[in-house]
């Protein structure tokens, strides 16, 4: 088969199990265009996932607010978002897989039934027990509606310009989403309170799920017969632990007895889950995929392209209302530009990808991505506003471009009994990305900030520098994941 990686134009493959399905959406040729039906269930997946990230961030600039109204200690704030990323990124894997087993339409729509559900319940939460309860609860409706939702997608439009084109506008809708979420997290929590965000999910929610149940067809791997129990709680084990602790060791350092086991027992986990993958009978992650370049190193891609973007907006939003005192409002609006870059970069991507190739276009966007995150190192009082709006925007423009090509490199050439396995894998590097990256940058920023402040240096300069040695060390790890792509996939292109 003609590899999308190395032609300028990719091609159409029929995949077993589904793909005469697939092929109806629309005309299953090489065009481009879109029947209105395709366009309906594309808006619709695309909507969910635009939902879940909205989600992500949207209760960022809340934070203050929620911890006066529930008096949550300032040391505790941090479960907010971590209730969320727990399961949303340790189950990701195992949804999937259920998925594949019991059929993906089901799982996305119960998943979106837990999500708006627990959506209301953090909407009325009382007590702090109660929102993260709440929280929680829409981290494992995320997980279940995320994977899923990608393997529909790719199931329902053939490899080649079509999922091209659909990839393109899914990725430009998640990251808008999450630079939305802190543009409405900021208005409506000045205008109305921090409640009026978990209503907007719930509307969102119930959207979805009117038009689900009518346009989505059912989609399963027929040749997947049982659930890899040992591999599934291993592996979901080793994510939970790992999230728990980078995201305390971002408040508390990495000094502390939890943070600490978190860290060994994650990796050790990591290392079972790979010698219980490679004994398995129907593994639940396939060793044999993650041994094909385009898998391996798009997904790497993938999440360093996540994590070093979600870490500019989380440490520019702390310069912009920390340092610059800037408003929650102004805040978001500052990134809803990068939002408009980076909404540009989706849009173009696929044509990119068709003239140059993924492999490309992904490297490219990378480089773009780091080159311009570097420059952000030397913010200060008085330019970050500036720098954020131009030389950040750019860096968003680059990042979406990453964000669709890895997607479609690493699902590319695959048939559809393999795309819940391939996308899981993609949506996982994804929300573990968004996961990470913050509190590991912050823990960066974190380091510096206390050295400077036990040296004597005031609040205010420690902080920035801390946020200057954070921004110029997200850029150089998107750099090197640049190069690590590029000769990853140049040396499997010079093979073939």
């Amino acid at each position: 088969m003609t590899d999308v990686l190395d032609q300028s134009t990719p091609v159409t493959y029929a995949g077993a199990g589904g793909a005469a399905a697939t092929a109806n959406i629309d005309n299953p040729s090489t065009t481009s265009g879109l029947s209105a039906r395709a366009k309906l269930v594309l808006f619709l997946l695309c909507a969910a996932n635009f939902m879940v990230a909205v989600d992500f961030s949207i209760l960022n600039i809340a934070v203050p607010s929620i911890g006066k109204d529930l008096h949550i200690a300032d040391a505790d704030l941090q479960w907010i978002a971590t209730a969320f990323a727990l399961p949303s990124g340790g189950l990701l894997l195992l949804s999937g897989r259920v998925g594949d087993l019991v059929g993906r339409k089901k799982v996305f729509v119960a998943g979106t039934v837990l999500f708006t559900a627990a959506s209301v319940i953090a909407a009325v939460a009382w007590v702090p027990a109660v929102l993260l309860a709440g929280r929680a609860l829409q981290g494992i409706g995320a997980a279940m509606i995320v994977p899923t939702g990608m393997a529909l997608l790719t199931t329902s439009f053939p490899e080649g310009p079509q999922r091209e084109r659909a990839l393109g506008i899914n990725g430009t809708l998640m990251t808008v989403g999450f630079t939305a979420g802190m543009v409405l997290g900021g208005v409506l929590t000045q205008a109305l309170s921090w409640r009026s965000t978990m209503v907007l999910n719930t509307a969102m929610g119930a959207v979805v799920l009117l038009g689900a149940p009518r346009l989505l067809t059912e989609s399963r791997n027929p040749h997947a017969s049982r659930l890899d129990i040992p591999g599934a709680v291993t592996v979901t084990t080793a994510l939970l632990a790992l999230i728990y602790a980078l995201s305390t060791a971002a408040q508390a350092g990495f000094g502390r007895a939890d943070v600490i086991v978190g860290l060994f027992a994650g990796v050790a986990l990591l290392a079972a889950f790979a010698g219980i993958e490679s004994r398995a009978a129907e593994p639940l992650v396939s060793l044999r995929i993650l041994r094909r370049r385009t898998v391996a190193i798009g997904n790497l891609g993938g999440l360093v392209t996540f994590a070093c973007m979600s870490a500019v907006v989380f440490l520019g939003t702390l310069f912009l209302q920390q340092v610059e005192g800037m408003s929650p409002t102004l805040t978001g609006l500052v990134f809803a530009v990068m939002g408009v870059a980076a909404a540009l970069g989706g849009m173009l991507a696929p044509r990119l990808i068709g003239r140059f190739g993924a492999r490309a276009t992904l490297v490219g966007g990378l480089l773009f991505q780091g080159l311009l995150i570097l420059p952000l190192a030397l913010i200060a009082p008085g330019n970050g506003t500036l720098l954020l709006l131009t030389v950040g925007a750019v860096a968003a423009f680059g990042h979406l471009a990453a964000v669709v090509s890895y997607g479609v490199t690493a699902t590319s050439g695959l048939g559809d009994t393999e795309q819940g396995l391939a996308t899981g894998l993609v949506t996982t590097s994804q929300q573990v990305g968004l996961t990470l990256g913050i509190p590991l940058l912050s823990a960066v920023a974190s380091a510096r900030s206390d050295s400077l402040r036990s040296a004597g240096h005031t609040a205010k300069d420690a902080l920035t520098s801390g946020i200057q040695l954070s921004l110029g060390t997200d850029g150089v790890v998107v750099l090197v994941a640049a190069a690590l792509v590029w000769f990853g996939l140049r040396t499997r292109a010079a093979r073939r």
